[in-house]
């Protein structure tokens, strides 16, 4: 039961070439920096990946994109990465945009063994129609565009409205960052790190987890655990420092000479 593992390194062991991965973080809260650095320096290429943002240039994800280690992104929101865009509208990256809300439920389904699921986030465009663009050219033409989804007209709720349908995401591997862990892999996630890292982990056949804080089993009250250890197959403790090395999104400061 006791999932720790030494290094890094033995946390990502397995990752290879073309592996999918669902990675947590939700703009740079909660992000597995720790476990994205090792996966960097293991050099694996081809990933797929599938996280609610890549990154921000330099750093998460953005490391792995820097060096094109990336060859396709399932993904809510391009914007924060120059890299990621330049790689999408000049061909040398497949890129899947999925309403947020969408994203999430693909994840979270998967988790719970369900293959897909209707909604009506979608419906009456692209989303469901096709054609949003997944990869261009060089020259800024679309090779590759989505294609269209079942639709179905459903009474639910009182109301005969028309839903999408969408397949869940499973992946090979899932990595993400929490705020606590026990030895036996539950996990508590701190504000908006919750966001995305669950359900990342659900997704995954091998879950990853990099806590801040490793505590004894039984420390944790079972009321605060967010993920159980069911679903986390490795735990990397991180030292102080690794824990207290976060960036911030957006820095704003007063103006002492504007009197507010």
């Amino acid at each position: 039961m006791d999932k720790v593992v030494s290094s890094p390194a033995a946390a990502i062991e397995g990752i290879g070439d073309g592996a999918s991965l669902s990675v947590g973080g939700f703009g740079l809260s909660g992000v597995p920096n720790v476990l994205i650095r090792a996966l960097h320096e293991a050099g694996p290429r081809e990933l797929r990946v599938v996280s609610n943002n890549c990154g921000v240039d330099g750093a998460g994800l953005g490391l792995l994109l820097a060096d094109q280690r990336i060859s396709m992104v399932t993904a809510s929101y391009v914007g924060e990465n120059k890299e990621f865009a330049r790689q999408y509208l000049q061909g040398e990256i497949e890129v899947r945009l999925t309403p947020q809300g969408t994203l999430a439920e693909k994840l979270r389904a998967a988790g719970a063994g369900i293959p897909a699921f209707f909604t009506r986030t979608g419906v009456g465009t692209q989303v469901a129609e096709g054609g949003m663009p997944w990869r261009y050219d060089a020259e800024g033409q679309v090779v590759l565009a989505s294609p269209a989804k079942e639709t179905r007209t459903i009474d639910f709720a009182g109301a005969s409205q028309e839903y999408v349908l969408e397949d869940s995401i499973a992946t090979d591997f899932g990595l993400v960052r929490a705020w606590k862990g026990d030895r036996h892999g539950n996990l508590v996630f701190h504000a908006s790190a919750r966001n995305f890292n669950p359900l990342c982990a659900m997704a995954a056949r091998i879950s990853i987890a990099e806590v801040e804080e490793l505590v004894e089993p039984g420390d944790l009250d079972p009321d605060e655990v967010h993920l159980p250890g069911i679903y986390v197959q490795r735990v990397l403790a991180l030292t102080p420092e690794q824990a207290r090395d976060k960036q911030i999104e957006k820095r704003t400061v007063r103006n002492p000479e504007d009197g507010r």
